[in-house]
């Protein structure tokens, strides 16, 4: 545990209903993988019971149709994985059985929870290679969320993203939204080992930097997802820093599914 002040009694994660969510991130992921025919959104399919002889193969209908359902929830979801090769976003095998997609906001204070307790102790799965880790930016918090994210990117891009977002993280109250400046930014960067300063300015300050933030955070608004940190852990929705051994579970169930 660290010595930084945690988040008080009164302050919860994000909490979502993820069956709510679920159904509103598979429809948004329907639209935005322009999967379905005809160039438009299929409805949900429906079942009507009604009485009578054909009760059970109304009922047999209607589950093979979840069942469907379900299984094209599960593909969608992850087909978000990007499992690129190289990608200074991520961590662990890229052929890993169980991709994590963090959405996460570098002024929460529950990111910075998560980062700093939880992240570290699911090294050992990534080790084994059992899990990828993938970072989405997803900045709610203003200006400043996105000057950190971009601090980020521009560390990444000389191979130090994991690196500088402890660092900030640690730098950083887990408490109300701190700021961040370009101060800190720069002096965080120098800290972790930055090698080329010039580089690291000019791709924090770019613009081009700024807008990929924004067009991510975007991408995970249009599916509802508007509380940080929020995951996907394989196919499963997971919202807000909950404790290591939920993480552990759903790993280890997502793990037996793609066996």
């Amino acid at each position: 545990m660290n010595d930084k002040q945690q988040p008080g009694p009164g302050a919860r994660p994000w909490q979502i209903a993820t069956g709510v969510l679920a159904v509103a991130l598979v429809f948004c992921l329907g639209v935005m993988s322009q999967n379905t025919q005809g160039g438009g959104p299929q409805a949900a399919s429906t079942v009507t019971v009604t009485a009578g002889a054909g009760d059970r193969d109304a009922a047999a209908s209607q589950s093979a149709a979840g069942a469907s359902q379900n299984t094209e929830q599960d593909s969608q979801i992850a087909r978000l994985a990007r499992r690129q090769e190289g990608d200074p976003m991520a961590r662990g095998r890229v052929d890993a059985p169980v991709v994590m997609i963090e959405y996460a906001d570098y002024r929460c204070p529950f990111c910075s929870v998560f980062a700093e307790d939880t992240l570290p102790k699911l090294q050992p799965l990534i080790d084994d290679g059992t899990l990828r880790v993938e970072f989405r930016d997803l900045a709610i918090f203003g200006d400043d969320s996105v000057a950190a994210a971009a601090g980020a990117r521009a560390a990444g891009a000389q191979g130090l993203f994991w690196e500088f977002q402890e660092a900030l993280y640690r730098r950083l109250p887990n408490q109300g939204h701190p700021d961040v400046k370009d101060d800190l930014v720069l002096e965080v960067a120098r800290q972790v080992g930055v090698p080329d300063m010039t580089a690291f300015e000019t791709a924090y300050r770019l613009e081009e930097t700024r807008a990929a933030v924004r067009r991510e955070s975007d991408e995970a608004r249009q599916m509802g997802i508007n509380g940080t940190p929020f995951f996907f852990v394989g196919t499963r929705p997971v919202s807000g820093a909950q404790p290591l051994e939920v993480f552990q579970q759903i790993i280890a169930q997502e793990k037996a599914k793609a066996s």
